[in-house]
């Protein structure tokens, strides 16, 4: 009888193992997803140090790195490395302390020196600020960090930890230490839900699940981000099914999508806004140093038959460069469509025949779109060709201040007002080509002040300024449209809506075979 017991438990124990691989075996990743992404892919959008003021950069991080806190589905600061964190009384001192047991993609343990290590490494948007307010990151113990500010910052959060900018991304120290920049720039390791496998600068980026991610354990083993630029041939990988996701459809391809029971058009209105930028306003000889010659031009653009044309109707008309939906935001109406009341204009600021504006460079790949204002602009007399880039190089020629005529432009970088107005107003800002002396000492004001309603008194000062100067000609909040191919159950585009594309990573999933 014993024997025979011992037989059937044996038996038992056996089936409880074959179940339990089984079990195993069906929660392992599986398949392969393919998403085309609308620009050719730069190498620096693989690094959390180099993050622009625009938002392309977190299309990558999302999937390779991980933030102390960044926006989750139903949390736009969601703890993520960081499990909690505080706020002394006298707004001097943040703490953070940091999830347990995490390990880089190459085995290293995630601890305190390299969140200390990354943000001293860290030259995105907004470092300068950010290094001259922090006196001091102070290692407590590897599982807990204390940031000393040196004066009461009531935006610290804002921008160090949203994708504002990209500090409180981390990235391995004793690893970076090891290979130099150099080899980190050829294999980046990370702490996201995908690992690195290989990349062909500008087109192509292959990923592999980390089964050890600690938020979700991915669906998918394998994800290839292509650099597809042109949208006609997004739509054609998105048709034939060697693309499961088409980034940024727009205008015929959009409608091509929507109108194919086969493909999903989604589109989400994320904290984001497009704008005309006048980089030449601060020369004294340039005709957009007039202020009549700037509301010209943004008179002249007909911003409702664009959203038509490039959004099928989706976005929302704005007359400010930053979100309505952002903190401390203020609504603004836009300035009209008035071609004529233009033209007036030009000709009181002695442009009775219009002038040669040179080059107008739209953000790639949106010339269609840089060929609808050009098109608004030269109706009434201003004369612009519009100028193919690569994006790196665009983001690039942006921040050293090297294009002129006009910056066709857009972001989607998160934070508040005071962030936007940091990256892109003041004199000292990352993409301001000049300033004017009272916004930069309200700026300086306002990021003082901690009393919250003369805080945005201050900011709404600022936009009202913004915007009677004419610094930049608002078009819309723009309605991000993606084609979601049939292979996909759940793209996630949407489950954050201040996120443009799709993520988190680990929540996509491939519909069962």
């Amino acid at each position: 009888m014993i024997a025979k017991a011992g037989v059937v438990f044996a038996s038992f124990f056996l089936l409880l193992a074959t179940w339990g691989g089984e079990a195993a075996g069906q929660n392992r990743p599986e398949g392969e997803l393919t998403i085309a992404f609308d620009a050719s892919i730069a190498p620096t959008f693989l690094d959390p140090a180099e993050t622009s003021g625009l938002s392309t950069p977190f299309v990558f991080l999302y999937a390779l790195h991980d933030a102390l806190i960044k926006p989750l589905p139903g949390n736009n600061m969601g703890p993520c490395l960081a499990e909690s964190w505080k706020e002394s009384p006298d707004g001097l001192v943040y703490e953070f302390k940091l999830r347990e047991g995490l390990r880089f993609h190459n085995g290293d343990p995630f601890t305190a020196e390299d969140v200390k290590f990354s943000f001293a490494r860290y030259r995105g948007v907004s470092a300068k600020i950010l290094h001259e307010r922090v006196k001091a990151v102070e290692i407590v113990d590897p599982q807990r960090v204390r940031f000393v500010l040196s004066s009461p910052w009531p935006d610290f959060l804002v921008f160090y930890a949203t994708p504002a900018t990209g500090a409180a991304w981390i990235v391995p120290k004793k690893y970076i230490e090891k290979v130099g920049e150099d080899g980190f720039g050829r294999h980046p390791v990370g702490l996201g839900p995908f690992r690195f496998v290989r990349m062909s600068p500008g087109t192509e980026l292959v990923l592999e699940a980390n089964e050890q991610y600690w938020r979700k354990k991915p669906s998918i083993k394998r994800v290839v981000i292509k650099g597809v630029p042109d949208r006609t041939t997004r739509l054609a990988m998105l048709k034939t099914g060697e693309a499961d996701l088409g980034y940024l459809m727009v205008g015929l391809e959009a409608a091509s999508i929507k109108a194919d029971p086969k493909l999903r058009l989604l589109h989400v209105i994320p904290t984001a806004s497009w704008w005309v930028e006048f980089p030449e306003q601060w020369k004294p000889k340039s005709p957009w140093a007039d202020r009549r010659v700037r509301l010209a031009a943004t008179l002249a653009i007909d911003k409702q038959g664009i959203n038509e044309a490039e959004r099928l109707g989706y976005s929302r008309l704005t007359g400010s460069i930053i979100p309505s939906i952002m903190e401390f935001a203020l609504r603004i109406e836009p300035y009209p469509y008035d071609p004529a009341r233009a033209k007036r204009l030009l000709a009181e600021a002695g442009y009775p025949n219009g002038f040669d504006a040179g080059d107008v460079t739209p953000l790639p790949p949106f010339t269609s779109m840089g060929e609808a204002l050009s098109n608004n602009l030269a109706a009434v007399g201003i004369r612009t060709r519009v100028r193919s880039m690569e994006r790196a190089t665009y983001m690039e020629a942006w921040r050293t201040k090297k294009l002129q005529g006009l910056i066709l432009t857009v972001t989607a970088a998160q934070g508040n007002a005071a962030s936007r107005i940091e990256a892109f107003v003041i004199s000292s800002s990352t993409y301001a080509y000049g300033g004017y002396p009272d916004i930069d000492d309200l700026f300086r004001t306002q990021a003082q002040e901690r009393d919250r309603k003369r805080r945005e008194a201050l900011l709404h000062q600022i936009q009202r300024l913004m915007h009677e100067r004419v610094m930049h000609a608002p078009i819309f909040e723009p309605a991000t449209l993606h084609g979601v191919g049939p292979r996909v159950e759940e793209p996630a585009i949407g489950l954050n809506p201040v996120l443009f594309f799709a993520a988190p990573y680990e929540d996509i999933r491939l519909k069962k075979p």
